[in-house]
């Protein structure tokens, strides 16, 4: 009976022991991913700022300017487009009497 209860308080050491190990697995591999999740947010924030520096009103128009020869806009090199009288008022319409029509279609 000794022996059987000996067997059974090693196999329940060696159980805590693997048990142990694998809970300090896991949490290592968290934290590991953890870090990660931070190292990719922090990637994440400066990508976005490089983004709005690029984007930024000032490198646009110094691009505009210089690589595609625009210039601001002043009244005489501005043209403008008028419409046939009527025209928008028939275009109009006709966007209703479509979105009516796909309302209907719509169960």
């Amino acid at each position: 009976m000794n022996i059987l209860l000996l067997v059974l308080v090693v196999l329940s050491a060696l159980a805590l022991v693997h048990v142990r190990y694998d809970s300090r697995l896991l949490y290592s591999e968290l934290d590991q991913q953890i870090r990660l999740t931070r190292q990719l947010e922090t990637d994440a924030d400066t990508l976005k700022v490089a983004v709005r520096a690029q984007a930024a009103a000032s490198r646009v128009e110094g691009f505009a300017r210089t690589e595609l020869q625009m210039g601001p806009a002043t009244p005489p090199t501005t043209r403008y487009v008028h419409e046939p009288a009527g025209r928008s008022a028939r275009l109009l319409a006709e966007e209703l009497n479509r979105a009516q029509e796909d309302e209907g279609a719509e169960p």
